[in-house]
This record gives C-alpha cells, structure tokens and sequence, in this order.
C-alpha cells in the first residue's frame, strides 16, 4: 500500500510527525509513505527546522508553491500534486486540517482513482467567509475516511449527513505532546530566554483576520504592551505578522519578540507559562493539553472543548481594553481545582488512524 502525505503548514508537519513515527515501526513495513511538502510555508524557520527537530522523513516532493492568493496558490498546489500523483499511483492521499495544501490536496484525490483520508475532520467555526472554513467543509465532503479528533467533531458531520467512514481517533498532536513532553529541555529554554516559571505570558499571532487589519493588530498589540507593565509578554514573530508590523508601523515596545520557535522550544514556552494569548488554533490545543490557560483572540474556535471550565476564553478584537481586562482576569485566577476532562483521546490516534486506513473496505 502506497500513502501520499500531502503537508504545507507547520500545523501539518507535527500532525504528521505521529503518522509517520507510527509507520516507521516494523508493523506497518509493508505501507509506503511518499511526502509531498507543497511548500506553503516555505521560511525554513517556518518549515525545515520542523522536518529536523522532529525527525519527520524528508519529503520526496517539494512543490514550492510560495505564498500567493487563495486561489493561484491553491491552483498550483493542484497542478503540481497531480504531476506527483502520475508518478506514485498512490492507494491513499492524506491531508490534515484546514489549508491550501488540504483542499488542493483533496481535489486532485477527488478526480484520481485514488481513496482520501482526512485527519482532524469535523470541525466547525460555523464562518462561511473563513477560508479555512471552507476548505474544511470540502475535504470532509470529499473524504473516503474521516477521522474526528473528538466526539463533538463527529456531531456534526452527522448533522451534515456524513454517518459513514466517520471515526473518532482522537488527536494527533496529543500523540506528539505526550511523545514529546519527555524530551523537552525546559532548563535550557528558561535560561536562553531569562525567564521564570510562571512569570511570562506567551503571546502568538498569524491569522490573516487579525495581521491584516490594521485596528486589530493595533488593538492586540496595545493590549500586550499593556499586559506587559505587569508580567513579562514573550512573542514569537511570525513572518505574516512582522510584515504587517512594518506595513502599518506598529509598535512593539515592551514586548519580547523573539523569532520563530522550533515546536520543542513553544512546548516548552507553553509548558512554563502563566497563560498564552494566540490566535493558534494549535495552540489553544496544546496550552489545554499542558494544563495552562489561554485566552484566544477571535470570536469563535473550532475546538470548543478547550472552553470547557474556562480553560479557553475567546475575545474580541475590537477594543484592546476588552483583551487587556481579559487578560488581567486569566492571570488572577486560580486553575489549580478547575476540572479537566481529555476531550482528546489517550495518545494513540495515530495507530489508530493507520489501522483503520489499512482495513478499509
């Protein structure tokens, strides 16, 4: 059997790292993964510095695409994965969440003799406009598998109509947040960036809704100059966001912005964090799954569950006192007694994607 693991976010190269540990162990010899990087990030601080830290085969494929419109970019996504699929004849495309990468990847699966499988399927923001909205929506409505990383997401696909191949495998980056909490350094990552357990928020912003417009970007970058007076605010810079900064001549004084943080080195800030501040929706999970609070700077998430006892609390963006005050009300409260529930499996969905891949029929 010959999988094509079809990746282009970083989101996507740590979903991936699972699926790929899995497959390299003696029990799957006989399935083929070929690695097709589309190259929708393509900063190597955004991209080959994951495929390294997390030991992630070299893709055999990179399509470079670059950034461009939804459109061009999602255009030559599709005309460079169906050159690669007439030289793989693969059984199985694989896509993951919300991208680019993921509708393009999903369109070619749709018109080659091939079958598609979705991990992270189901999810929902109920926000037509959002392009991850949409390509979402038309993966899952293309999907042979679905693969929903909680009980909700599977909710509603079957509100769509989608009852069938509709499976609750739990989440991926949970594999890898177990995977690799022991590893993770966190001395070496307090001492590179003079921090004190619990003395720091960290903040991350990338969503186009929020670095392209100009208000919310002043609005959130205000309020974490605000915050900052109080207690250290560490911000990895995300390129779309350092552009946006400059193009609008924006202000950071008072906040830490570091460059691009390897996934090892986020777990770590995550995991010694007082609270985050993100527009991630990665990072909403991952602050849930290390137990520390977040505060997500939209109006919706797709990962209801995170909200579950306050461990998530949406904002809006429209005044940088509502995020300020919000803030203030994350850093006082007590979380030590606030129930947890694993929403998200135990930390095997990868073999558990796998196994389902491999006895479909």
């Amino acid at each position: 059997m010959k999988i094509l693991t079809v990746i282009g976010a970083r989101p996507q190269f740590i979903k991936a790292a699972a699926i790929s540990r899995s497959l390299n162990s003696n029990e799957y010899s006989k399935i083929d993964e070929v690695i097709v990087h589309t190259g929708q990030h393509y900063d190597d601080s955004m991209s080959q510095s994951f495929f390294k830290e997390l030991n992630i085969p070299t893709p055999k494929y990179n399509l470079e695409v670059g950034s461009d419109s939804h459109g061009r970019q999602t255009g030559a996504i599709i005309s460079g994965l169906e050159s690669v699929f007439e030289l793989e004849n693969p059984d199985w495309i694989l896509v993951y969440g919300d991208t680019n990468s993921t509708l393009g990847a999903a369109l070619v699966a749709a018109k080659k003799p091939c079958r598609l499988a979705h991990v992270e399927a189901g999810l929902r923001s109920y926000r037509w406009g959002m392009p991850e909205e949409v390509n979402r929506i038309v993966t899952d409505r293309l999907s042979d598998l679905l693969f929903c990383p909680t009980k909700l997401a599977k909710e509603n696909l079957i509100m769509e109509g989608r009852n069938k191949n509709v499976l609750v495998s739990g989440d991926v980056m949970l594999d890898n947040f177990l995977y690799y909490k022991k590893v993770i350094n966190n001395h070496t990552v307090i001492c590179e960036y003079d921090i004190k357990p619990k003395k720091y928020l960290l903040a991350t912003i990338h969503r186009e809704e929020n670095t392209d417009d100009r208000n919310k970007l002043s609005n959130i970058l205000s309020a974490l100059q605000n915050i900052s007076k109080k207690i250290k605010v560490i911000l990895p810079i995300h390129p779309r966001t350092k552009k946006m900064i400059r193009k609008f001549s924006l202000s950071t004084d008072g906040i830490e912005v570091i460059g691009p943080a390897s996934y090892l080195t986020i777990m770590a800030l995550i995991s010694n964090a007082r609270a985050v501040v993100t527009d991630s929706g990665g990072l909403q999970k991952e602050s849930y799954f290390a137990k520390i609070p977040c505060l997500t700077i939209r109006d919706e998430t797709e990962w209801i569950e995170t909200l579950e006892n306050g461990w998530n609390k949406l904002v809006s963006t429209d005044n940088y006192m509502d995020i300020v005050d919000n803030i203030n009300e994350v850093l006082k409260f007590d979380y030590s007694d606030v129930k947890y529930r694993r929403h998200y499996g135990s930390g095997n969905a990868a073999k558990s994607i796998i196994d389902s891949i491999v006895n479909f029929s």
